[in-house]
């Protein structure tokens, strides 16, 4: 339509953003994408990456810029603005930034989200130095050594039990008696030689050198007495937060938040596409938004076309 601003907007310039843009753009259709910080998402703070085919190992910064030049080559235009608002409004939705208002007629939401922490002393200095929220794409680097993850539910047992794929010892770290995780998943990582539960303990402090880290402060919630850990590593999964709250709409989730999607990642709003880590799926890995995205970017394009032909049907019969 000749009074929107663009045909899509895409929200977010990680790497699901960024694969959305690259393909909207290829099939010349009128996009923006908005990003609030940088384009990259959290691939910017991850070190090093070693899972993506093509690259045995590339530094995380290094491919945020390989995704965001080969989106712009083919005519992608990011802009710096952070998104507070989207609506629906008849055909069209609005997308509000701290910029202006812009008019469109389908968007692509792949604002994702970020993991929770633990908010303690060397948290921040040693993330990508030995703390990790992120086992399958980490792992690896920890071979032979002495992991700590921190929490109870389903995804800390789980993603212990991966990490004994590659450290020598696993301690496992729960505030609590009891895990909120299935019974069968801490039945099953209890069998394991390399495991061993700290109960009733809370992470105070990640220890290190000017390098990386060295150990962990743990507390015991019930005497208030401290010791510390010899770790490498520590892995966090205390919870993912997902960026769902700036759509208006009443659009679908499951019961942690996360958007839900049909195979052509268009969620119960039609026009409203989603992909990346704030959409309900299994794992949250660089390839499957990459290709989430891919199908959201087509799909996307597909949904403009039937939406023009719909108006062209609709329209009277010249006299």
């Amino acid at each position: 339509m000749a009074d929107r601003d663009f045909e899509i907007i895409i929200v977010g310039a990680g790497p699901a953003g960024l694969t959305a843009g690259l393909y909207v753009s290829r099939s010349k259709i009128s996009v923006m994408c908005f990003e609030k910080l940088a384009p990259g998402g959290e691939i910017l703070n991850t070190e090093h990456v070693e899972d993506y085919p093509g690259f045995e190992m590339i530094g995380g910064p290094e491919l945020a810029q390989k995704f965001t030049d080969h989106a712009v080559k083919f005519g992608l235009k990011i802009e710096m603005e952070e998104v507070s608002e989207i609506r629906k409004d008849g055909d069209d939705f609005f997308v509000k930034t701290d910029m202006g208002e812009y008019r469109c007629g389908a968007v692509i939401y792949t604002a994702g989200g970020f993991p929770r922490k633990l908010d303690i002393p060397g948290e921040e200095k040693y993330a990508g130095k030995g703390v990790s929220y992120c086992a399958l794409c980490d792992g690896a680097f920890f071979q032979d050594e002495v992991i700590t993850v921190v929490g109870g539910g389903n995804s800390a047992v789980e993603e212990a039990q991966f990490l004994t794929k590659y450290g020598s010892k696993v301690y496992l770290v729960h505030r609590r008696q009891g895990f909120r995780a299935h019974q069968v998943a801490v039945d099953k990582l209890t069998e394991n030689e390399k495991v061993e539960f700290i109960l009733n303990h809370v992470a105070e402090e990640v220890i290190g050198d000017d390098k990386e880290m060295k150990a962990i402060r743990l507390k015991n919630v019930k005497t208030g007495e401290t010791q510390d850990i010899e770790a490498n590593g520590l892995f966090v999964f205390v919870g993912f937060i997902p960026n769902t709250d700036i759509i208006k709409e009443d659009v679908e989730k499951d019961e942690s938040g996360f958007i839900i999607t049909d195979q052509n990642m268009e969620t119960n709003i039609p026009g409203l596409f989603v992909a990346g880590d704030c959409r309900s799926q299994l794992i949250r890995q660089i390839t499957n938004a990459s290709g989430d995205a891919t199908t959201a970017a087509v799909a996307a394009e597909k949904y403009l076309e039937a939406q023009e032909d719909a108006k062209k049907e609709s329209a009277p019969a010249a006299s």
